[in-house]
């Protein structure tokens, strides 16, 4: 099914201080500048519930010049994600976000650190939009120890707790539970903040989201559910899997609105409206009509359930990011010359980045068994960890404690399986002997023997 095209016309200024800034400015020009500037969104809102907010949004030369700039850079780290999976320096799985940036975006600009974000997968550019660095990104991708996580969690588990991004997740949909936790503990905490759980068309159909969006109904939490709908899933077209396709009424009781997901203005607007609803009213879902240039992943060439002509027509009318250059021209906040070299600042800080994080070292094979238990549990995997790392000949760091503690282990359970163990448990005369002694006791007499 064909999406439909959005109109060339695409954001319109409305009041005098948009039209006062044609004069020439100085070059260079000054992101600085805080003078307001007013444009109409290109489609209106639609909701659902809920009286939509004003296409009026407010804006200034700053952050239309930090619109432009972080959606280039995002645009280009994406297509260095693609060149780098196909020379192999980047294995598994691996979903790229070029095209919906403005969401990521403008749910920045409408929201502070404090408030949460949670996705699914299709991560990169909002941890980039959080404040992660491109380093951490490409060593992340590459597996690296500079990355992230560490090089362990890849393409899909991107992470940043410091910045309220918990993540990317890999398992369809089930995010959206953690992010509803997440509310709640805001709420629980009394804090004045909320939760934006993130996840496309495809996993709207989820069973555990109503679920999810039931108890946060329920309890009044912050919780703010954004699909994304690129209308594709893994190359299936929404209208094959959806007999319902109207994802921002999906809440039936829970309001909803539908945006214009590629229009970074109109994405923080709706974002702002629904921060200022969720935090007197609960939850909201907010769908964000978006696309996505590449397939579903670097093994979807996502091109056989869908026309290029499609793919052409949506570059050329509804790209985000010549949306925001189209403005910045028209106001004369720069010349098209400024934007590209930008654009070529950029592609070096890219190509820097990818320099760097392949100057990193991969994890060392004894990190495969951390970051599972907290620490001073999970005895049971420091166990099987051993005899991986055994049967592999890699090498187990522990530390005296650990050791000491692995010790004690085998000890009790030896002891715990010893005749002695059993003569104590039913006469009781060993009765304050722990398990660990006997053990220690039955392997002296075996030595003794």
């Amino acid at each position: 099914m064909a999406l439909t095209h959005r109109s060339p016309n695409l954001l319109k200024p409305l009041s005098a201080a948009a039209l006062s800034l044609a004069q020439p400015l100085r070059r260079p020009f000054s992101s600085s500048d805080t003078a307001t500037i007013t444009v109409e969104t290109s489609v209106p809102f639609t909701g659902h519930k809920c009286d939509p907010p004003s296409r009026a949004v407010e804006t200034t030369p700053r952050e239309l010049m930090a619109f432009f700039r972080t959606m280039a850079k995002m645009r280009r780290m994406e297509i260095a994600a693609d060149s780098l999976y196909k020379a192999k320096l980047i294995r598994g799985f691996c979903h790229l976000y070029d095209g919906q940036e403005a969401v990521a975006v403008g749910m920045e600009a409408a929201i502070t650190k404090k408030d949460c974000i949670i996705t699914a997968y299709r991560d990169h550019c909002l941890f980039l939009g959080r404040g992660g660095t491109l380093v951490e990104a490409f060593a992340e991708l590459m597996g690296r120890q500079a990355g992230c996580s560490k090089g362990k969690g890849g393409s899909m588990h991107f992470y940043k707790k410091d910045s309220g991004f918990y993540g990317g997740h890999g398992i369809v949909g089930a995010q959206v539970p953690l992010g509803c936790g997440l509310a709640f503990a805001q709420k629980y905490s009394k804090e004045e903040h909320v939760t934006f759980a993130l996840y496309g068309d495809g996993a709207a159909n989820q069973g555990q989201l109503f679920e999810a969006l039931n108890m946060a109904a329920l309890w009044d939490l912050p919780a703010i559910l954004v699909c994304e709908n690129n209308h594709y899933g893994m190359g299936t077209a929404e209208w094959r899997a959806t007999k319902s396709p109207a994802y921002y009424k999906r809440g039936d009781y829970v309001p909803g609105l539908k945006v214009d997901g590629m229009d970074a203005l109109a994405v923080k607007q709706a974002c702002k409206f629904a921060k200022e609803h969720a935090l007197k009213n609960g939850p909201i879902i907010l769908e964000m009509d978006t696309y996505r240039y590449h397939g579903h992943s670097m093994s979807d060439p996502g091109s056989t359930y869908r026309t290029r002509d499609e793919i052409t027509g949506v570059r050329q009318e509804r790209d985000p990011i010549e949306r925001i250059r189209k403005l910045v021209l028209s106001h004369e906040l720069a010349t098209e010359k400024e934007l590209k070299d930008i654009e070529k600042e950029i592609r070096k800080e890219v190509d820097e980045a990818i320099a760097k994080a392949k100057e990193s070292p991969m994890p060392d094979p004894s990190e495969l068994f951390t970051n599972v238990y907290v620490k001073g549990y999970g005895v049971e995997v420091e166990y099987v960890s051993s005899l991986i790392c055994s049967l592999c000949q890699l090498p187990l760091k522990l530390t005296e404690q650990e050791a000491e503690r692995k010790e004690n282990l085998r000890l009790e359970q030896i002891g715990k399986k010893s005749e002695l163990y059993s003569l104590e448990a039913d006469s009781g005369k060993f009765s304050n002997s722990p398990p660990q002694e006997i053990g220690r006791r039955v392997l002296n007499i075996n030595a003794d023997l």
